[in-house]
């Protein structure tokens, strides 16, 4: 099983090809936001790499990061622990002013079909 160390909270160990926001929530219990759900389109569930950064990202991850010019960040929703990882959760539900963290992202990665780049 991958471990997963969260900055500041501890580690723990995820299901091998779970998506990494839901192993925050689910795992981590951190309040990690995900409005959109999960669908790599609002750029809240981000999170900066410390170790273990995986080389690809989804394509729906590159254009929403591209589009929103954002660099040094990733989209928890957009990647799944198959790996020994080191994250900082840097969008916590606390001190966002939301009301809640977003609807329950689903178990498998969206939108459908996946396609993989490199990153």
């Amino acid at each position: 099983m991958p471990k997963l160390t969260v900055e500041n909270v501890g580690e723990f160990e995820v299901e091998a090809g779970k998506r990494l926001v839901l192993a925050l929530t689910d795992d981590a219990h951190i309040d990690q936001l995900h409005a959109c759900g999960g669908a790599g389109r609002c750029t809240t569930c981000r999170v900066e790499f410390i170790t273990g950064e995986p080389a690809q990202m989804t394509l729906a991850e590159k254009n929403t990061l591209e589009g929103r010019e954002l660099t040094g960040c990733r989209l928890s929703c957009q990647i799944l622990c198959n790996d020994n990882m080191t994250v900082k959760a840097t969008s916590r539900l606390e001190g966002s002013g939301r009301a809640d963290a977003g609807n329950r992202p689903l178990d498998e990665i969206e939108p459908q079909p996946v396609e993989w780049v490199d990153k």
